[in-house]
Order: C-alpha cells, then sequence, then structure tokens
C-alpha cells in the first residue's frame, strides 16, 4: 500500500523466492524494523563475527531462531542492507535458508511475532524501492516483465528497461519540451519593456515541430514493443491435409495435435505459447478452409479466419502436389487469396511427393518448399523463417540507436497525448503565448507520466498488484 504521510511505516516480510523444494530459499524483510528482526532472529556462528557486531552488505553464516524461545528454527545465511543502500532504500534483511515447507513456516511464524511488523502485500517491496527513488515507473515494468520474460528477446527487452534505458530516453525528452517552454515563459516574464531577442517564439515553434517529429518516430514502430513482451500471434491455416498440424507439431517439437488423413480433423483453434529463433510466438492451429456443410466444422472454418485476420503473421500451409501448375508454378487457391496479405508466409508441404521448385514460384512473397513427412527442407525453413521475425520483431537495435521501447499500451496513449498538446501549441497564435506556454507543459505532464515523475497512481495500484508477493 502507499506511504501515506504522518503514519508510522511498518516494516513488511515475505518470502520472495517461488515456494517448494529447492536447495535456498529467500525470506526478505523491510522497514524501520528490519535490524530489530536480525538482533531478535539471527545468531552469527562465528564468535569473531559476533564479537564484530552487525555489519551491512556481508552474507554471514549463522543459526535462525525464534525471537521468543530461542528454539533454533533452521541453519543457514543472512545479510543486513543499511539504508538507503538496499532495493528498497530502507533498511532490509535478508535470511537465506532451507527452502522445505516447514522451515518457512516457522520463520513466517516467527516474524509474526514482532509488533512492527506485517506480511508484505503483492509487490510491496518494489513499490517502496519506487517510493522511495530506486525505480521509476518504466523500470518497474522492466522489472516485472524480465521476471515473467519467457524467451530471449523478451529478457533483453525488459532488461533494458529495467536498467533504466526507456527511463534516460524519456526523460531527455520531457527535458526537451521544458526547454521549449522556458523559452516561452522568456516571453511572457520580459514582454512589457525588457530586452528579449527576436524571433524566440519562431525558434520554440522550431523546436517543438522537432520534438513532434521525433515522438511521431517513436508512435510509427507498428505496436513491435507491446507485441513483443505479450508474444507474436501467428495463424496457420490452409486446406484440410495441408500439413497445418503436422507444422505446429514441428514447430513444437512433440505431438501437440493430432494427425489424420481424415479431412477436418482439426476443428477448434489450438494455441501454443513457442520460442522461435528467441522470440515469443503465440502459435495457432486453425481448422482447414473449405465449404462444408457440417455445421461444427463451419464454426472451426469461421473462428480460422477471424484468427488469421487477428494474427500478427499467418504461415500459409499448402499441399505442393495439389497447388503446383503444369507450368511448375504455384497458384494459391481463390479460396485462400483475400487471407493472404503482407504479413502472410506461404509454405509449400510435401515437396519429397514432386519435383524440386524454385522458391521464385510464388512472385516475390517470402515461401518455403519442404516436406515434413522426411524432414527435407525444414530447417532451412525454420532458420530462414526465424531469421525474417527477427529483422521485423526484434528492437534492440532501435533501442541502441536511441529509440524509446514502447513495451507497454499507456506509453503510446501518453506520447499521443503529448503530441496533441504539441499540435495546440503549433496552432495557438503568437498573440496568445499564456495558452501557448499552458500546451507544452501539459505536454512535458503527459511524457512525465510514463515514468512516473508525474503522479499515476491508478497506474501504480494495478502494476504493483500483479508482481509477486515476496518482490
Amino acid at each position: 500500500m502507499p506511504y501515506q504521510a504522518g503514519v508510522p511505516r511498518r516494516t513488511i516480510y515475505a518470502l520472495s523466492t517461488p515456494p517448494g523444494k529447492a536447495g535456498v530459499a529467500v525470506v526478505r524483510i523491510s522497514g524501520p524494523a528490519a535490524l530489530d528482526v536480525w538482533q531478535g532472529m539471527v545468531r552469527l556462528t562465528s564468535k569473531k563475527a559476533r564479537e564484530r557486531g552487525v555489519r551491512p552488505w556481508r552474507l554471514e553464516r549463522c543459526i535462525i531462531v525464534h525471537p521468543e524461545t530461542a528454539e533454533t528454527l533452521d541453519d543457514g545465511l543472512a545479510v543486513f542492507f543499511k539504508a538507503p543502500k538496499s532495493f528498497t532504500t530502507e533498511d532490509v534483511v535478508e535470511l537465506h535458508v532451507h527452502s522445505g515447507r516447514a522451515v518457512i513456516a516457522s520463520i513466517l511464524s516467527a516474524l509474526a511475532r514482532f509488533p512492527s511488523c506485517r506480511p508484505a502485500e503483492p509487490g510491496e517491496f518494489t513499490r517502496r524501492a519506487f517510493e522511495g527513488g530506486r525505480l521509476d515507473l518504466t523500470q518497474v515494468e522492466g522489472l516485472k516483465d524480465l521476471i515473467d520474460a519467457e524467451t530471449d528477446t523478451q529478457r533483453r527487452l525488459a532488461l533494458s528497461a529495467a536498467g533504466g534505458l526507456a527511463r534516460a530516453r524519456f526523460e531527455d525528452l520531457r527535458e526537451e519540451i521544458i526547454r521549449a517552454l522556458a523559452m516561452v515563459e522568456a516571453i511572457i516574464d520580459f514582454s512589457e519593456g525588457e530586452d528579449i531577442e527576436e524571433g524566440v517564439y519562431e525558434a520554440a515553434r522550431a523546436k517543438v515541430q522537432q520534438l513532434r517529429s521525433k515522438i511521431e518516430n517513436y508512435l510509427s514502430d507498428s505496436r513491435r514493443g507491446e507485441i513483443l513482451r505479450s508474444g507474436i500471434r501467428l495463424a496457420i491455416f490452409g486446406p484440410p491435409n495441408a500439413g497445418k498440424s503436422s507444422l505446429l507439431n514441428f514447430l513444437a517439437q512433440r505431438e501437440a495435435a493430432i494427425v489424420t488423413p481424415v479431412p477436418g480433423t482439426t476443428r477448434d483453434i489450438l494455441e501454443l505459447s513457442l520460442d522461435i529463433g528467441g522470440l515469443p510466438v503465440i502459435v495457432a492451429d486453425t481448422a482447414g478452409l473449405r465449404h462444408t456443410e457440417d455445421v461444427v466444422e463451419q464454426i472451426g472454418v469461421d473462428r480460422a479466419r477471424n484468427m488469421v485476420q487477428g494474427a500478427d503473421v499467418s504461415l500459409c500451409v499448402l499441399s505442393l502436389p495439389e497447388v503446383l501448375t503444369d507450368e511448375s508454378r504455384v497458384e494459391i487457391p481463390p479460396t485462400l487469396e483475400p487471407l493472404v496479405g503482407p504479413d502472410t508466409f506461404v509454405l509449400l508441404n510435401k515437396q519429397d511427393l514432386t519435383h524440386s521448385v524454385p522458391l521464385s514460384i510464388i512472385g516475390d512473397r517470402q515461401s518455403w518448399a519442404f516436406s515434413l513427412s522426411t524432414g527435407e527442407g525444414t530447417k532451412e525453413f525454420l532458420d530462414g523463417f526465424a531469421e525474417a521475425l527477427r529483422k521485423r520483431y526484434d528492437l534492440i537495435q532501435d533501442s541502441q540507436a536511441g529509440q524509446p521501447l514502447l513495451t507497454h499500451a499507456r506509453h503510446r496513449v501518453h506520447l499521443e497525448s503529448a503530441l496533441r498538446f504539441l499540435d495546440a501549441f503549433l496552432e495557438t497564435p503568437a498573440e496568445h503565448v499564456v495558452l501557448a506556454a499552458e500546451e507544452l507543459r501539459y505536454a512535458a505532464q503527459a511524457v512525465g507520466k510514463i515514468s512516473g515523475a508525474i503522479g499515476v497512481e491508478d497506474v501504480l495500484d494495478s502494476l504493483f498488484r500483479e508482481f509477486c508477493i515476496g518482490k
């Protein structure tokens, strides 16, 4: 819960590692009574360490005891982080103990005996880090994304945000808007007979035009950052018995979908989360697209069309012998043509049943020919497809070039808001300079909301609830 002025802040505690059998578990305690917990529960095993007393930032071998009965609860390690040099900027104690369920339960029960301590709420340690200035809002989001990362690209994106790169980019943008605002306010302050250079307002307008172009460039990323954070939605579609389910099984490296020679086997959508070339991909196997009198199958066909139309990328799987013409060219069936868009890759399965086909047979559209039954050409397809996805979605080079990573929808919302205020400034006549200054002030505030420099209490409540208890 957020800190309230005048209300004494209580010390919080929680298990910071996942529950279950493991070598080590970490119990974290943060707040003004953290040192009291150390003195009440930590017994250093080394005589020299006991004589020396508590030394911050040093992992010490110890016995963990009950604060009232002195009963030994576990044999482990403890470390004290002295404020403000800790994650939360408060005094912090971490107990590194065995992860048995009974051990953890006994330690948490013992911590409850301290009147000034209470169990932490989800994300409360991170919230205290934010309120203490250790992290800004983009770093908090990056930390959450890092915990949730399942692929290497997600890890790198999250680490970039958690490390403060996004914070620096957006803060630079806000400062540029403030500099333009300072130029306009100088006109207001010195308008009555004071010396001020001519052309200051025009210079401010030129600066705002540059900032407007910069923000438009940030917003023209096709939502790649948001897509990578949540996963690239990939739909597999095509006629019945072309090998769609076999392709899903190949990508998943397991029998995820039922494969039979009977057309219409797949009726509902089957989704899997996969790592393809380090990118997070949510793959959907859809029903074969054909006209059918079967009511249930037709529902599956309709769902398949909707899935393809809403996907970020799609794979159109065709049976090569059935679409190869006498002129050794491939013709996409008319029923599929409306679904084959700029984000569609064409896959020609069952190459083993016909002669070799060049990749140029479908014009300039990227395509691969292979055989899922023999494995011929499948490695080339997987390598090529992964590279195509990386070229389209990998944002790491953008971030290194100074482009901020818009990994959350709210980043886009605030930038769009700032853009509207900048447009309003440019549309304001020079004689209404006071109103023009207000538009720039609002634009700076909109950008400030991205990092949390401007109040965003509703966003904070929602974000921190998504964290685990001990983070």
